[in-house]
């Protein structure tokens, strides 16, 4: 065995929002590798639509930056709970992390996340204190609360000594001084080169790697990307495919090392090189690659099991046919397809044939999964997510999320009224600044819809994070939405004149000119009842006048539903139908008699 001084393999991992891809993007700006037309822009690594639109990292990125004669491969990782498997795999390719904290926010219920992950790695962590440059800042502070945090969650005497330091990603500098507030990003490579270890390899062993991530090329096939375990792999050689209960044979036709922003065709990879294989088309995420006389695959990456489904089915909606994919063939390609990388994912077929059950890690997980579906050209309809029930020694259990709600003191009464109302209960409470910092542990089910209404409660000033707990007890029924809808009795255009009389009972979800048909939901009903109503009626002419018949109509503009939204608001006996330019919502049962069969109907009001 021997330790490679000319490499660092470091994944960066934080709660959402603490600033990793911009660290990032200063130290790529800073290592004097790139021109300035490379380098465009903010958040460089976020590639993908979503991930710039959202502001978040969805999908795990390699680089490679030279300082000196070392190489640096740094992995930026997402911060959101509901990506915790692109997190996990990462973390098997490096051999140190470095944590990103917010130096006003202090460790959140992510940071947590991502340091377990990293113990049960056996990682020590560099600590980063970003954002020290925040008029509110408080790094000291928050430097003893991410020791505390690395207490609390059973880091050795080895993790508990960890190395810190703070910076600034977006003025981009780093110091050993809590209140600089100027410099550069020299001191933080250089830690990274003094703390974070070589990779101790084997080259005399027979080349073997577990494939960790997978990419995808219309000219090549499957990529397997990965770091080298033991040996050396060359362009060309044969090789073993391990898979959980099989194996095969195959051939190395190519092999990438990740160089700046991509990555470069050599002949040869060792150990300790993060590396992507080309050549073996069948390889899935936990595969082991080896030489052809290892016969023994490496331990396998293991993530958390998904903990939220839905419904996916085919779009059968009279205004159906939008779409470049339409059908359940279609829909279950796409979802195989993404099973290949998305290691967090589940698909089972459902009894209906045209319908799939997909399982994820969390809301924001499956809808990034249904509209980057939509923006490629498929149409769908997806029910209302439900939490995955395990039974445990004959017991019902469902997954619980550690929640956390930072809000203004003034509305703290309707935070744990409505978190309370939800089978939550609070374990901690903190005063911070002008903020007061709530912590809960709640059922899964009980934060489905739940953002939206703390932020209507709160007058949108409630910062809210969770993260999966465990699994418990089932602990009872929740309340659902405690308004009904209204539902279109007919097909056609939405005429002003009748929103104008509806208006007055519920909240508008269609404008003047929207198409509807008859099962669709147009509005929020005032009532907790449902209603049928004529959203097309049009003003009846006549030859005589009456006070008060020309009058001005007036509008509300009608609320935007975008799909996380629909997808929490939803009923059982709702769907979101999804096209390339429109969400909708409606009734599974379109007419009125399919719904009173189904048990739930609607009062029927002619305006």
């Amino acid at each position: 065995m021997k330790r490679r001084d000319d490499i660092r393999n470091v994944a960066i991992i934080a709660h959402v929002d603490h600033g990793k891809t911009t660290l990032v993007d200063s130290m790529l700006r800073q290592s004097g590798q790139f021109r300035a037309s490379q380098l465009q822009g903010e958040r460089i690594l976020d590639s993908n639509d979503l991930e710039r639109e959202r502001g978040i990292t969805i999908l795990a990125k390699n680089i490679a930056i030279n300082y000196g004669d070392v190489k640096i491969n740094l992995i930026d990782t997402p911060g959101h709970a509901d990506f915790g498997g692109e997190v996990e795999r990462t973390l098997q390719m490096a051999d140190s992390a470095l944590v990103l904290v917010d130096a006003f926010e202090g460790p959140m219920p992510q940071t947590k996340f991502v340091l377990r992950k990293a113990f049960e790695c056996h990682i020590k962590p560099i600590v980063v204190i970003n954002k020290v440059d925040r008029p509110d800042a408080r790094p000291e502070e928050v430097l003893n609360e991410i020791f505390d945090t690395f207490v609390e969650l059973g880091a050795n005497e080895e993790q508990a000594d960890f190395a810190y330091i703070f910076a600034s990603g977006r003025t981009g500098f780093a110091s050993n001084d809590p209140k600089a507030t100027e410099g550069d990003m020299r001191p933080l490579f250089d830690l990274i080169l003094e703390r974070v270890p070589g990779p101790e390899v084997d080259l005399e062993k027979p080349f073997s790697m577990v494939c960790t991530t997978l990419d995808y090329s219309e000219y090549v096939g499957r990529i397997a990307i990965g770091r080298i375990a033991t040996g050396k792999v060359k362009r060309g050689q044969k090789a073993n495919l391990i898979k959980r209960d099989s194996t095969s044979n195959g051939s190395v036709t190519g092999v990438l090392l990740f160089d700046k922003l991509g990555r470069v065709e050599v002949e040869e990879a060792e150990a300790g090189d993060v590396v992507a294989i080309v050549g073996l088309s069948t390889v899935e995420i936990g595969d082991t690659i080896a030489s052809p006389e290892v016969t023994e695959a490496l331990p396998r990456i293991e993530v958390g099991e998904p903990t939220l489904s839905m419904l996916f089915t085919v779009n059968d909606s009279p205004l159906a046919g939008e779409g470049k994919f339409l059908t359940s063939r279609h829909i279950k390609d796409r979802l195989d397809r993404e099973l290949e990388s998305n290691v967090a994912l589940r698909v089972e077929q459902a009894e209906d044939l045209d319908a799939f059950k997909v399982s994820g890690r969390g809301l924001l997980h499956l809808s990034v999964l249904i509209e980057t579906m939509r923006r490629e050209g498929f149409e769908l309809s997806v029910g209302k997510p439900e939490v995955i029930i395990k039974k445990i020694d004959g017991v019902d259990h469902e997954p619980y999320e550690f929640l956390v709600v930072d809000v203004p003191h003034t509305h703290i009464g309707p935070v744990m009224e409505l978190v309370g109302g939800r089978r939550g209960e609070m374990s901690k409470m903190d005063v911070k600044g002008a903020y007061a910092h709530l912590e809960f542990l709640i059922p899964a089910r009980g934060l489905i819809g739940l953002r939206n209404r703390l932020i209507s409660g709160t007058q949108g000033e409630a910062i809210m994070h969770h993260n999966y707990h465990d699994y418990r007890p089932f602990k009872g029924e929740i309340p659902s939405r405690p308004n009904g809808v209204m539902i279109s009795m007919l097909r056609g255009q939405v005429v002003g004149f009748a929103l104008d009389n509806l208006q007055q009972r519920g909240t508008m979800f269609v404008a003047p000119g929207d198409e509807t048909y008859e099962g669709m939901i147009i509005a929020e009903n005032a009532r907790d009842d449902d209603m049928v109503v004529n959203p097309c009626k049009e003003k009846k002419l006549t030859n005589m006048r009456a006070s008060g018949s020309d009058k001005n109509i007036l509008l509300k503009p009608p609320r935007e539903i975008s799909l996380e939204i629909a997808l929490e608001y939803i009923e059982a006996d709702e769907l979101v139908e999804i096209t390339p330019s429109k969400i909708r919502l409606r009734k599974k049962g379109l007419t009125e008699e399919a719904r009173k069969r189904s048990g739930r109907s609607g009062k029927k009001v002619g305006v």
